[in-house]
Order: structure tokens, then sequence, then C-alpha cells
């Protein structure tokens, strides 16, 4: 995993065009920076703030998100993905960007 990070810093969570609230960037941010870690409890019931990751093959694990990546909202051109459960940076990202992730496939579905 990679080093903890004030996330408070790098971001802030505003209404958001896309849907409810969503995440912004509080400065510029390089391609392929590590934004953070997406925390919380483990769970195996969908609900809305969980992110699903395939830890194997069919196997998935979720946790129910309790930091400010929980804001995260889905894009078919997002600047974000998650490589398990740590965010980094696709592409550079402008001071006041939303930030986006493709949601991808619903494991529970």
């Amino acid at each position: 995993m990679a080093k903890k990070i004030d996330l408070d810093k790098l971001f802030y969570v505003d209404n958001s065009p896309i849907h409810g609230k969503g995440l912004f960037a509080r400065t510029r941010i390089k391609e392929g920076k590590y934004l953070g870690t997406y925390d919380g409890p483990r769970t195996k019931k969908n609900a809305m703030h969980v992110l699903w990751v395939e830890e194997e093959e069919g196997k998935w694990i979720g946790r129910d998100g309790k930091n400010i990546l929980r804001y995260l909202n889905h894009s078919n051109n997002p600047c974000a993905e998650f490589d398990g459960f740590d965010l980094y940076a696709l592409r550079d990202i402008k001071k006041g960007e939303e930030l986006t992730f493709d949601y991808g496939e619903d494991p529970a579905g």
C-alpha cells in the first residue's frame, strides 16, 4: 500500500454536476500521482459508498467508504483509477476539476 496522505489538502467536496456531491482537486495534479486509499470497513453488502475490488478471479472484496474518496463519481472518461483500493491519476487533473473513475461492472449484479 502506498503512503498515507492528507486527503483534505488535495481535495474538497462540493455539489457535482454529475450526481449529488463530488470530489474536486484543490490544486493541479500530475498524471500517475498516488491520490489516496479508499478507506473503510470491509462489507459483503452493496450500498451507496461501497467500492468492490476483485482480489482474485471471481472473489470480490467490498469496502464501505468512510473517507472523502467516497464522493468520487462515475465517468466513462475518468481522470483517476483504482489499483486495488489505491487511487491514481490517469492524466493531469486541473485545479477545481471533479475527480471521477469508471465504476465498471457490478459484482453483485
